[in-house]
């Protein structure tokens, strides 16, 4: 009787434990299953780009090398010492120096060049008291001559006539000699009068050559002309402006003093997204110091024009977006990353990406209802990195596969009754690609989608 009992007993347990695997095996296939369908899902719906940037701000005063550079020959400068990044000034501190040794082979070449210039100018000076005093003699001799020449002619009024007119001969050859002579001084001193304006001017261009040096020179210590942050300027390569940089007449700037109360994120968005992007769309930033604090802003400006920035092979676009908040502790320089909203539906039809497929160029997804799964043909509309628009095709509450079932292939497409995808033509060899839904592609006109305008 004892042994029946325990039979009996261990029966009852061995069933518990086969009910027990079962329901737990039944719960896991579920979950199983589960894992790979979804539900159509209605409500919001965004798409945003997301991008990372740079704060920087909307006003700024400038602190550039000083004015005069193209006049001193000082076409390229080396910063000697600047203070470091973030110091807060007065107008009127120090900011930075200037390498004077820059200019101090141009100063030894110009002094050289005014010394010889001053002793071209004595050298003209003397040249030409010389040959004026010279040109004077030779006149005051030719004078004499003339009146010796006018006392021979007098002494022959009584002599024969051949005497006479050989006086006469000889008196008017001292007349043109000392008119040519007056004529020839007065050339002289033009001559001596040019040649004097231009070592003149030769002398006073290396004179003002030095002065521009030496008051450039005086210039080399750099103050703050306003009170604020320094914040240094980055230079072509994308580095910061430090001790031992190169500034030149043409890129002049040093650092900025920035107006903290109006900032805007400098960032750049790849040809592929930036058509989305516009004037005016909203965007969410947060911090890469603070991912807690997020702020608010707009986009003010898209780049016409890409350019290739260094370290980088895709072209990009410049897009300035404004911060519409103003915070205290926001710096120039911090990180952000930039979620612009380019498209926004306060209510439309959407799946997660896995559940779409296509094939012959007709989107399709695998629809489960009533226990049995069908292939859907469906209209897509917009979708982001996670689900895209339904516009045709399904309903709310929908069930989807995220993975071909087992028997897809015995499967075929249920088409839409106003499908916009021709049908391939029987016995045709080749059939249209397979194409894939993008993040902007609407199997419908705008106006056919269950969507909200974007959101300025």
């Amino acid at each position: 009787m004892q042994l029946i009992r325990k039979r009996w007993w261990l029966v009852v347990i061995l069933v518990a434990v086969a009910l027990g695997v079962a329901g737990f095996m039944a719960q896991d296939g579920v979950a199983t299953e589960s894992g790979t369908i979804a539900r159509v899902r209605r409500g919001p719906f965004t798409v945003t780009v997301t991008t990372s940037g740079e704060l920087r701000a909307l006003k700024f005063v400038e602190i550039t090398v000083p004015e005069g550079a193209q006049q001193a020959g000082a076409y390229e400068m080396k910063i000697a010492s600047i203070v470091p990044e973030g110091t807060v000034v007065k107008a009127g501190d120090l900011v930075a120096e200037l390498d004077r040794a820059t200019l101090a082979n141009s100063m030894t070449e110009v002094n050289l060049a005014l010394q010889k210039a001053s002793a071209l100018n004595e050298q003209a000076m003397l040249d030409s008291a010389l040959n004026l005093s010279k040109a004077r003699e030779e006149m005051r001799t030719m004078e004499l001559g003339l009146e010796e020449k006018t006392l021979a002619k007098q002494q022959a009024a009584f002599e024969a006539p051949t005497v006479r007119r050989q006086a006469e001969i000889d008196l008017e050859k001292a007349q043109r000699a000392l008119a040519q002579a007056k004529l020839d001084y007065k050339t002289r001193t033009e001559q001596a009068q040019a040649k004097m304006r231009e070592v003149g001017a030769d002398f006073a261009r290396q004179q003002n050559k030095l002065q521009a040096i030496q008051d450039f020179m005086a210039k080399f210590t750099i103050t703050a002309p306003a009170p604020g942050m320094v914040i240094y300027t980055k230079e072509w390569n994308g580095k910061k402006r430090a001790t031992g940089s190169r500034v030149s007449a043409w890129d002049p700037l040093v650092a900025t003093l920035p107006d903290l109360t109006q900032m805007e994120s400098i960032t750049y968005v790849n040809e592929i997204d930036v058509r989305k992007v516009a004037v005016g769309q909203a965007v969410s930033l947060t911090l890469d110091s603070d991912p807690t604090k997020r702020l608010t802003g707009k986009v003010t400006t898209v780049a016409n024009v890409g350019e290739q920035r260094p370290n980088t092979d895709a072209k990009v676009f410049e897009v300035r977006v404004t911060v519409t908040e103003s915070d205290t502790t926001l710096r120039p320089g911090m990180t952000t990353s930039n979620a612009i909203e380019t498209y926004r539906a306060a209510d439309a039809l959407v799946v997660p990406l896995e559940a779409v497929n296509s094939e012959g160029g007709v989107p399709f997804v695998y629809r489960r209802r009533d226990g049995s799964v069908t292939m859907q043909e469906i209209v897509t509309g917009p979708m982001n990195d996670d689900e895209v628009v339904i516009a045709k095709g399904l309903v709310d509450e929908d069930e989807v596969l995220l993975m071909p079932p087992g028997d897809a292939a015995d499967l075929t497409i249920e088409r839409l009754p106003d499908s916009p995808i021709r049908e391939t033509p029987a016995g045709s060899d080749s059939a249209p690609p397979p194409k894939a839904p993008t993040s902007d592609s609407v199997a419908l006109p705008p106006a056919a989608l269950p969507t909200a305008p974007t959101k300025p």
